[in-house]
């Protein structure tokens, strides 16, 4: 199991399959019984509070999940403060509030739009990607443009190559940062006509090399 901290409220949490089979019966129904599910994520909790600083008490926390085709899970853990979420319970110590969502990561159609919510997060994004090893981006797409479009950030890509093994970790990895938003002419007309090309072509590499 490998633990890494993305941003002060964010971290990754990377198990395969042996570490999931060590702290339950049935790998199969590790999501759907979601109370056997919460002891290892408060152990998991524990341990990134001791390696990396991640302090969740009093916060409420989302947990995102998704496989590879390396057969590897990783978790996206995002907490909130009680300021943030006033339907926190403060009376109860003993367990954080915790909500488990499934995500589908990879679009299914040539063209598509991610949207963040600040600059900062895309630059996470860039960061991430960039300690893929022998990762071609130039190959992920035809053209890969961000946008800033009313005060947040758009990545569009265009004519997905869906053939690179990488591409499913790829768009793993970007939904952790960003929201996928349906592409449509329409949309992409209001960025380019409304909005600001922050990075014409080759965004990620461009990302990657001028922001991380």
């Amino acid at each position: 199991m490998k633990i890494e901290k993305l941003t002060d409220n964010k971290i990754r949490i990377i198990m395969n399959i042996e570490d999931i089979e060590k702290n339950t019966n049935d790998i199969h129904t590790f999501f759907d019984n979601i109370m056997n599910s919460q002891n290892l994520f408060l152990d998991i909790l524990q341990k990134a509070e001791k390696e990396v600083d991640f302090h969740t008490e009093g916060c409420k926390l989302l947990i995102e999940a998704f496989s590879t085709l390396e057969d590897v899970i990783v978790f996206t853990i995002t907490k909130y403060s009680s300021s943030e979420n006033n339907s926190i319970n403060t009376n109860n110590d003993s367990k954080r509030k915790l909500i488990v969502k499934r995500k589908t990561n990879t679009p299914s159609l040539k063209n598509a739009v991610y949207e963040f919510d600040n600059f900062d997060y895309f630059c996470d994004f860039c960061n991430s990607i960039s300690k893929i090893e022998n990762l071609d981006i130039d190959k992920l797409a035809k053209k890969i443009v961000l946008y800033n479009y009313q005060n947040k950030f758009f990545l569009i890509f265009k004519d997905i190559n869906f053939k690179d093994k990488y591409i499913h970790k790829v768009f793993n990895i970007l939904s952790e940062f960003s929201k996928f938003q349906n592409f449509s002419a329409n949309f992409e007309y209001k960025l380019t006509e409304h909005g600001k090309a922050y990075i014409r072509n080759n965004a990620i590499l461009k990302g990657i090399k001028y922001f991380v």
